[in-house]
């Protein structure tokens, strides 16, 4: 078993008790602090302390998060350089990753779905309020806890400021950002995007959480991209054969998918709250988790 030289290590007075997941940038550990307590301590790879470009995206995620306050968002506690390693030190957030949780679930009963749209519409509500464009939305940088009913927004890694100049872009233009089942279609060019590609991304996840899957069957990435560029989404009915849907609850969510912006809804609040009135007014279906989140 190798040995991680990080485990049992004090850095800026978090203690790393063990390594809890890893990116392509960095790496995140289960940590303690004599005052937070548990917190997750998320530190940039080694190899990647020395590219300044790198250097300027972690700090900048770490920024982000601090600027956005929210309780459905994890809370973003310190961050900076300590003995030559960049860190971020975040709320440590019970529970699982709402993609984790969605594998087990398969479909959620619409008023669970429609407390989940809730509190990230809040979050990103939060978020497009400071000026920040989250662009990486999807259930694996959902943190999710069941038996409190909580969803909280993370990772920043990939946001924008709405306000920020071309001059001081971080991605190349031609390349998107992003994660293909939840991207949305304008992001493709690699251009700005704005509060509608937020919209777009928590679309597909109120989507997934009703039916098991995504709008696209695309079985690889090229499909995929041409799928977002050319064709229609399958509708929310088409999705689960096994399962049928309110007529106005179609329309609010595939509203939120339109491969156009300017025919998608303007802004997550308006997407949310249309989605929670119209989830909330589906007749109650039988099933387990139907039951077990019942109000």
């Amino acid at each position: 078993m190798t040995h991680d030289p990080f485990v049992g290590r004090t850095i800026a007075g978090y203690t790393l008790q063990k390594a809890v997941g890893e990116g392509g940038t960095a790496e995140v550990y289960h940590a303690q602090h004599p005052e937070r307590g548990e917190v997750a301590l998320k530190l940039l790879r080694d190899r990647l302390a020395a590219d300044p470009i790198a250097v300027k995206r972690f700090l900048r995620e770490a920024e982000f998060g601090a600027r956005v306050v929210h309780p459905n968002v994890v809370r973003t506690f310190d961050f900076g350089e300590s003995e030559g390693v960049y860190y971020l030190a975040l709320e440590w957030a019970p529970g699982e990753p709402l993609e984790s949780f969605l594998n087990k679930a398969g479909t959620l009963a619409a008023p669970v779905a429609a407390r989940i749209v809730e509190q990230l519409g809040g979050a990103l509500e939060q978020a497009h309020k400071a000026g920040i464009i989250h662009r990486d939305l999807k259930p694996a940088n959902i943190m999710y806890d069941p038996e409190a009913q909580q969803a909280r927004l993370l990772d920043f890694g990939i946001a924008r400021d709405a306000e920020i100049g071309a001059e001081e872009r971080l991605t190349r233009a031609g390349f998107f950002v992003g994660t293909l089942q939840y991207v949305a279609p304008e992001a493709l060019s690699g251009e700005l995007v704005g509060e509608q590609a937020d919209v777009y991304s928590l679309a597909v996840i109120a989507y997934q959480m009703l039916t098991g899957v995504t709008p696209f069957p695309g079985k690889n990435p090229r499909e995929l991209f041409q799928q977002l560029l050319t064709e229609s989404p399958i509708t929310l009915n088409q999705a689960n054969k096994a399962l049928k849907f309110s007529s106005r609850l179609e329309e609010v969510t595939m509203k939120g998918l339109a491969r156009d912006p300017g025919q998608r809804w303007k802004t997550v609040t308006d997407f949310t709250r249309a989605f929670v009135e119209a989830a909330t007014a589906e007749p109650e279906k039988k099933g387990f988790f139907s039951s077990l989140f019942k109000r």
